[in-house]
């Protein structure tokens, strides 16, 4: 396969929806909750800038995988869940962890000891 015809490979459209260091985990938090405001996000995603989140959240609802709603109140405020399209990559990403978990089990503990 060339580059042009990878360009154009359903796996490498994927990989650039999804790829980006806070991707993966704006997607595992929003699986888990019905919805999450951006200050919930931004508080629970240690680390993130609050300009990095948003370009991240733009990009994915840009591609379908979220939804973004606006509630007028006052403040405003700003929900995100995953999308119809957005959930149909729950298989596949919970595939990915079992690989990892059964492939790649050296680097998975060596994360986890690092985080505590």
């Amino acid at each position: 396969m060339s580059y042009q015809q990878f360009r154009h490979c359903g796996l490498n459209v994927t990989l650039s929806m999804l790829s980006g260091k806070w991707k993966p985990i704006i997607l595992y938090h929003l699986f888990h909750n019905k919805e999450m405001r951006f200050t919930e996000l931004w508080r629970i995603i240690p680390k993130v800038a609050k300009k990095v989140l948003l370009e991240h959240l733009r990009q994915m609802e840009q591609h379908g995988l979220l939804i973004r709603e606006e509630k007028h109140t006052f403040p405003p405020e700003v929900y995100y869940r995953i999308s119809e399209k957005g959930r149909t990559l729950g298989p596949t990403l919970a595939a990915m962890e079992s690989w990892a978990n059964e492939h790649a089990a050296e680097e998975v503990d060596l994360m986890r000891r690092s985080r505590k």
